[in-house]
């Protein structure tokens, strides 16, 4: 396809179209509601918010806002940047992906990983849950705290998972389609482009992870959600494939969603929205284990042969570097 927005465009512009066409995205998704919303659950589009705090008066106001949801994470973090990457005239495989295919192991390890990691972020989490502003930040750890109340009802809507159809409902709106689309975005997109501007792929990856846990609006989970994001990161940067870092977010918001539904029906005690830090051996434990799967993910994606393939359009500017040293293709 041929792009009518040219591939040598500054990188700082090109974030400011991808916040353009992101923007767009949510101008399609609340039209694309207004049409059918009320027509499917007698929820019309400026009843949302009714619906939202007064959910008892609303019969479908929960799958309303379910769809909602859903509309808007496809117009803005999975239609938006795929538009804007058509835009620039590139091969979509060719941009996002400069690597072969891995084994279905080491994908699937990825995503074991971010498993693993969790009873060590319940430490970071908790310690960010709880922490303490100065005085003259009074002001805004008020506004932060509300976000996160007005946060934990939204959860409270959202995560209540007692039937089947629910779990995979659930797991379309909050696992499938953010994975696709906060990883386009913020992977595919914003860090290769940071990357290309400043030169160093590292750079790329903790302004993205900073930039993916800040439209969250949950101040006091942004540093484990940041961290988070700089592993989806690291592992597209050694990988070369953006189907992993889709494949952990995935496995991360899934088993979440998966640990609701069995406490809500009863199948398990423990509570997944519980800031409490796991038990200390088994935080010891996730370390050496994380470490370990990090070693052997980054040795193994190493060895993934680059993509031979160029085309004429594919230029050392647009290129990304991997670990090693070497250009690779778009």
């Amino acid at each position: 396809m041929k792009g009518f927005i040219p591939k040598e465009t500054n990188p700082f512009l090109v974030l400011l179209l991808l916040v353009a066409f992101v923007i767009g995205g949510a101008f399609v998704a609340t039209f694309l509601y207004a049409v059918f919303g009320d027509m499917l659950f007698g929820v019309g589009m400026f009843e949302l918010e009714s619906a939202l705090k007064n959910p008892t008066e609303y019969p479908q106001g929960r799958n309303a806002i379910m769809f909602y949801q859903g509309v808007v994470s496809m117009c803005m973090f999975v239609l938006a940047p795929l538009v804007l990457i058509q835009s620039l005239g590139y091969d979509l495989g060719r941009y996002l992906n400069w690597k072969g295919r891995p084994m279905l192991g080491l994908v699937l390890l990825s995503g074991l990983l971010i498993i693993v990691v969790m009873p060590a972020n319940s430490l970071i989490i908790y310690w960010n849950a709880n922490m303490s502003l100065p005085e003259f930040m009074k002001g805004f750890e008020v506004w932060a705290r509300e976000k996160e109340e007005h946060a934990a009802e939204l959860t409270k809507l959202f995560a209540r998972f007692t039937t089947i159809p629910q779990l995979l409902v659930g797991l379309l709106v909050i696992a499938v389609i953010p994975a696709i689309g906060e990883e386009l975005l913020f992977r595919g997109v914003v860090q290769k482009q940071i990357h290309r501007w400043a030169g160093n792929g590292h750079v790329g990856i903790w302004v993205a992870a900073i930039a993916f846990s800040a439209i969250h609006v949950q101040f006091f989970g942004f540093v484990p959600r940041m961290i988070l994001g700089a592993l989806f990161g690291y592992l597209y940067w050694w990988s070369g494939r953006i189907s992993v870092p889709i494949v952990a977010h995935f496995v991360n918001n899934g088993f979440t969603v998966l640990l609701l539904y069995l406490y809500q029906t009863g199948r398990i005690e423990a509570d997944i929205e519980s800031s409490e830090p796991m038990p200390f051996y088994s935080v010891a434990m996730s370390v050496v284990l994380s470490a370990a799967l990090l070693y052997y993910l980054y040795s193994e994606f190493m060895k993934q042969p680059l993509l031979q393939q160029r085309t004429p359009e594919t230029t050392l500017a647009d290129d990304p570097v991997d670990p090693a040293g070497r250009n690779n293709e778009a």
